[in-house]
């Protein structure tokens, strides 16, 4: 066993119970129980509470409290390689690859849950007989009865892992704390790199609020069956439960992605957007860039996007006009705080990068490519024989004499059925190795957003870009989103989904309620707000293929936003909202793109549109839809009608 593990004596929950006892048990392993007892004693009073009730009700054999330190990633990783859930990818320094149990390979929708006492404060009540779709909601009596049945025990034989992690910089009025109790090492090592984690935060959190985030795989020791793939899971009893008035998260069953990594969607969107509902801010599925142009001038804007939509390709952007550069702030959330001056500013409370493999290549995003050279986990992605990765749109051909092994395990081929990854793979590495991270992505104090974007996958109809009218008409535009779903969920097809301000999976309160948080904003005093924009790079012809080129050229459309910003007169008005005017979208060295078919505005298609985003509002938020919204939806239904 490695040395830093505390191992307990007997069950652990009595040994825990008795730690203010420790120096005066007298038993074998009396020293172990001693240097737990330290541990404690270091950890603030409420943490410590959290930590002694975890113990009791999981029972590990083992607890380690995490320092984030590097000696104790390397023991992580070992621990891991011996476990058989990683192993080492020898072609980069300290890349690893993990394959999951086939059965956890997503986020759970349909089994993730906001508890409250009132439904409505969670969930809108759709219209009878309709299928609710924003979200899912636990009784407490049945959330305590759910957490019951599983966690008892569910760690005999394993490590409670102590995670203290910071969502921010340590120490920024921005960021905030939490602790999370895991018996996964793959957490553990995932978590180092996606949030800053370590005794640090312990001093940052002292006597203040906290986060609790409890996990388990729920796969106590000894096992009753086989793994698969060495993997630990119980897709069965699978529950990701948040509790937003006491600030917790309880997650059982699953060991991947946003089911685990507490931190991520679950505390830094669905308890981060209740949390800033409560104190006047907002939490949000955003990326964040920095964008310069020719003449030093530089802009920043945050940008909400469906999972697998593009957000971490626009994040690290190549830009492909001559004289323009963008910099990385985040590629998935953004915190957003308006300072004393009225300004939005932002940070990214994210450590790390969790991006969608596939797809991911040197033409789409080739940052990103060296970002994962090293210092990264790779998980369901096809291997290489020569100790590398591979996947779907990786646009690297196979030197001669390599294999590949498909994420399943098996031999693959271009051409093969099965595809070489899960189109959820991912990779998890640290931020700080973006090769265009923004010089102030840690700033205490955010940065200045100047623009906010919504989009997502539209193969018809939607123009490449436009502008809202004002606030209100912008938020109506993020509450009216739709993209085809993505593969970062469990669901099947290329349907177009509704996807309200991208955040549809996330939200941690009521749709209607979160919607007059953002109109809210305009009514108070002083603040200084970002213009709103809507883009679409998706768009196809009737042949099937893209209108856009997309990638660095999506810098061009960038460069019309920011001359909105700075108050050109370069735009139109149509019934959605403000086009570029003629000429005003640079093509220069451009060729073959027919601006006509792409900012054209079917009639057919808008009236279309106007039906199922007022069917949908109608039906998912009858009594809390706030009545500007269903004004802007009879405008913009107006304006359709005389096109």
């Amino acid at each position: 066993m490695p040395s830093f593990y505390v191992r307990t004596v007997g069950p652990c929950s009595r040994v825990v119970r008795g730690w203010v006892e420790a120096q005066r048990v007298k038993c074998r392993g009396a020293h172990s129980v001693q240097a737990l007892s330290a541990q404690m004693e270091r950890l603030p009073a409420a943490v410590r509470e959290f930590v002694v009730q975890g113990a009791n009700l999981c029972d590990p054999q083992n607890i380690h409290i995490c320092d984030g330190s590097q000696a104790e990633n390397e023991t992580i990783l070992t621990v891991l390689q011996q476990e058989g859930m990683i192993k080492k990818l020898h072609k980069y320094p300290n890349c690893w690859l993990a394959r999951t149990d086939p059965k956890d390979v997503a986020r759970v929708e349909s089994k993730t849950v906001i508890v409250t006492e009132n439904q409505r404060d969670t969930i809108p009540i759709p219209v009878p007989g309709v299928k609710g779709q924003l979200g899912n909601w636990m009784s407490p009596l049945d959330f305590e009865n759910a957490k019951r049945q599983r966690f008892p025990g569910c760690m005999n034989g394993r490590t409670m892992y102590v995670l203290p992690f910071s969502m921010g910089p340590v120490g920024s009025p921005l960021s905030k704390y939490g602790v999370q109790l895991t018996d996964s090492p793959y957490v553990v090592a995932s978590m180092r790199i996606m949030t800053r984690m370590g005794g640090n935060v312990l001093d940052a959190i002292g006597d203040g609020e906290f986060v609790r985030c409890l996990h388990s795989v729920g796969q106590p020791l000894p096992l009753k069956a086989p793994l698969s793939n060495s993997w630990p899971c119980n897709p069965e009893q699978t529950l990701i439960a948040h509790v937003p008035d006491t600030r917790e998260i309880v997650s059982f069953g699953s060991g991947y992605g946003g089911n685990s990594l507490l931190g991520k969607k679950c505390f830094a969107l669905r308890i981060a957007s209740r949390i800033a509902k409560d104190e006047g801010w907002l939490a949000e599925h955003m990326l964040i860039l920095g964008i310069t142009n020719p003449a030093g001038r530089k802009r920043y804007i945050a940008a909400a996007f469906p999972s697998a939509c593009g957000k971490t390709n626009l994040a690290m952007m190549q830009p492909a006009l001559p004289g323009w550069k963008v910099q990385c702030v985040g590629d998935d959330i953004a915190w957003m705080k308006f300072d004393s001056q009225g300004r939005l500013r932002a940070i990214n409370p994210e450590n790390g990068f969790f991006g969608v493999a596939p797809g991911t290549s040197v033409k789409t995003n080739p940052n990103a490519l060296r970002t994962v050279e090293r210092n990264t986990v790779f998980t369901n992605v096809g291997e290489t024989s020569d100790g590398g990765v591979y996947w779907e749109g990786l646009d690297q051909p196979v030197p001669p004499g390599v294999t590949v092994t498909s994420w399943l395990g098996n031999a693959w081929k271009p051409g093969d059925k099965e595809p070489c990854a899960h189109p959820n793979s991912r990779f998890c590495a640290p931020a700080s190795q973006c090769p265009i991270m923004d010089e102030d992505w840690e700033s205490p104090e955010g940065v200045p957003i100047d623009a906010i974007i919504f989009g997502g996958r539209r193969p018809q109809g939607v123009p490449l870009v436009y502008e809202s009218y004002n606030w209100t008409h912008g938020v109506f535009v993020g509450a009216a989103m739709r993209s085809e779903s993505t593969a970062a969920a469990e669901h099947k097809g290329k349907v177009i989904m509704h996807d309200p301000f991208a955040m549809r999976p996330f939200f941690g309160y009521n749709f209607g309620h979160y919607l007059s948080h953002w109109l809210s904003l305009q009514r108070r005093e002083g603040l200084k707000l970002p213009k709103i924009f809507h883009v679409n790079w998706f768009r196809k012809d009737d042949k099937g293929n893209f209108l856009w080129p997309g990638f660095g050229e999506n810098a061009r459309v960038l460069d019309w936003i920011f001359r909105r910003v700075e108050g050109e007169q370069s735009a139109r008005q149509s019934a959605i909202g403000f086009l570029p005017a003629e000429g005003a979208l640079n093509l220069e060295g451009l060729g073959g793109v027919d601006t006509n078919q792409l900012f054209s505005l079917p009639k057919g298609f808008w009236e279309q549109e106007v039906q199922e985003v007022g069917k949908y509002l109608s039906e998912q938020v009858p009594e809390d839809l706030p009545p500007q919204i269903m004004e802007e939806l009879r405008g913009l239904e107006k304006r359709v009608s005389s096109m």
